[in-house]
């Protein structure tokens, strides 16, 4: 969600992966340090759900129907397995829900509008279509029941500045929400069956703290929203799954949830959105260095604290929106960087949630209007025209981890081992990014760079692996398009030479001497490693 609207030297290969013991070569120079990891393979190690890669974010809903969307959609299940994908908007007017007057005016018990229409209003052409989308590619919908139609709306031109122009506005009558509310729901049950539907998640609005939401007082108002919303929907199925407050900067979550324990509202799961370069004040209260790195996981701790203090102690928690920055900056989320900060997050936040949601997995994305160019900064993990950049490589990279997790206190790597017995390893090298202002800098010629000295016991010392990097020299389209001069409209020509450069680059197999392997990792690069017990 873009809040400005509401406001190494590389190492060569063979350094890089090699033998370890008395035939492991010499460090390289300028090491920025060396990390120890000593691992007992027949070690029981702890549950380590995929929680980072069951759901990601898009756009707003109508992008769903594009071509370009789904083809995105259709990478990202090869690469990670996604699960749900979230976005804004389905009650959009774009969307064509609720449109007109009988909207607001359609009684259904009498089974008339009011001397408007004997026909119910709703229009759910669009919506089956979206949802349709999502099903094709084995994906179910995380339900953000947002924006406000206008013929519902309290304030019709109270829109946000998103190109899109969704209204923010309370609902002129609560009567007439819930019966769209109930409505939408019963439509989904009758077609999808309750089964199905009671595995999606609904999630009552969008960043309601911020300028999603106009009601005033901002916090009494969604609380009437959510309030209604949660009853509308468990009246049709108590099995539906309903949440909020769909919060940025983690914000109102113990409030909210003693106002539901007081006024007996339902609630399935609590959500909230965190990014890296959110502020100490917003989300903390008080002025103190955050680093970029430990944002987001600290303010999940925080969540997850005041929801074990709360009087629902057990109820899941679900960062619907995620990312290293909140800002376009192309310094951040187009490059490498994202590998490290992807991987470092992700451990930190092991063990707090259920599930987290990056946004967005594609720049098929109009909230600032139509995409200039490439590589802009976009929060997408695939660049316009199907582009992967480094970050989707590095998702693609962590879909290969196992889950069992071993030695959750190593700092840079994330050791895992699947259910065959083989291991997988995550490491990296965090450094914060090297912008320099609004556009990207190519990385200087000298960098620093991470060491791994990894002894490997209960496992073949002579073991056979894999060796995978995301970092400047690998899997990191960014090098092909600064060759071709960032051009804004690239030709055909130069889109598939992009393509083909953003692919993730093939692993180098490596080997276990006497148990024992040497990795270097560039600064911002990730590398993984899997070794086998056979072959």
């Amino acid at each position: 969600m873009n809040r400005a609207f509401l406001t190494a030297l590389f190492v060569p290969l063979a350094c890089c992966a090699c033998s370890g013991g008395h035939n492991a070569p010499p460090r390289p120079p300028h090491a920025a340090s060396t990390e120890t990891l000593r691992i007992d393979a027949r070690a029981p190690g702890q549950p380590f759900p995929h929680f980072w890669e069951h759901m990601f974010g898009s756009g707003h809903a109508l992008l769903v129907l594009r071509a370009n969307y789904q083809r995105d959609l259709g990478m990202m299940k090869a690469a990670t397995g996604i699960r749900y994908v979230r976005f804004h908007g389905l009650l959009d007017d774009e969307v064509g829900l609720a449109v007109g007057p009988s909207a607001l005016f359609y009684n259904r018990r009498a089974g008339h509008a009011k001397g408007k229409t004997a026909s119910p209003p709703y229009n759910f052409s669009y919506v089956d279509q979206i949802m349709d989308a999502l099903r094709a590619h084995g994906v179910r919908p995380y339900v953000e029941l947002d924006f406000m139609p206008t013929a519902l709306a309290s304030h019709p031109k109270m829109v946000n500045p998103f190109w899109y122009h969704p209204n923010v506005s309370p609902p002129r009558s609560y009567a007439a929400w819930d019966r769209m509310i109930r409505a939408l729901a019963r439509h989904f049950i009758a077609r999808y069956g309750i089964d199905e539907v009671a595995k999606w998640y609904f999630e009552v609005w969008n960043e309601p703290n911020l300028g999603f939401w106009g009601g005033v007082p901002k916090q009494k108002t969604y609380f009437a929203l959510y309030d209604h919303t949660a009853r509308a929907l468990k009246s049709v199925n108590r099995r539906l799954r309903v949440g909020g407050p769909a919060t940025a900067q983690a914000a109102w979550v113990s409030a909210f949830l003693r106002h539901l324990a007081k006024v007996h509202v339902p609630i399935d799961f609590v959500s909230t959105h965190v990014y890296g370069n959110d502020t100490p004040e917003n989300v903390f209260g008080k002025h103190e260095k955050v680093s970029r790195r430990t944002m987001v996981c600290r303010a999940v701790r925080k969540v997850h604290e005041q929801i074990e203090r709360s009087p629902y102690p057990h109820l899941p928690l679900i960062l619907s929106e995620f990312n290293a920055s909140y800002s376009n900056e192309p310094d951040v989320t187009d490059t490498p960087y994202m590998g490290p900060w992807i991987a470092s997050t992700i451990r930190q936040c092991d063990g707090l949630l259920h599930a987290m949601s990056y946004w967005t997995f594609s720049d098929v994305f109009e909230e600032g209007g139509v995409i200039r160019k490439p590589f802009y900064g976009g929060f997408g993990l695939i660049a316009e025209d199907d582009i992967p950049k480094a970050a989707f490589n590095a998702f693609a990279l962590l879909h290969q981890l196992g889950h069992l997790r071993l030695q959750p206190d190593a700092r840079s790597a994330l050791i895992t081992r699947r259910r065959d017995g083989s291991l997988v390893l995550a490491l990296w090298d965090y450094s914060p990014p090297d912008g320099r202002g609004p556009h990207y800098t190519p990385p200087p010629a000298r960098r620093s760079h991470r060491a791994f000295d990894i002894t490997v016991t209960g496992f073949p010392a002579a073991a056979t692996g894999l060796l995978w990097r995301v970092d400047d020299r690998h899997s990191n389209v960014l090098r092909t398009f600064d060759a071709m001069g960032r051009p804004s409209w690239p030709t055909p020509q130069q889109i598939t030479a992009l393509r083909v450069a953003g692919r993730l680059a093939p692993p180098r197999r490596v080997h276990l001497i006497d148990g024992q392997i040497d990795v270097v990792v560039p600064q911002h690069g990730l590398a993984l490693l899997l070794l086998r017990r056979r072959g």
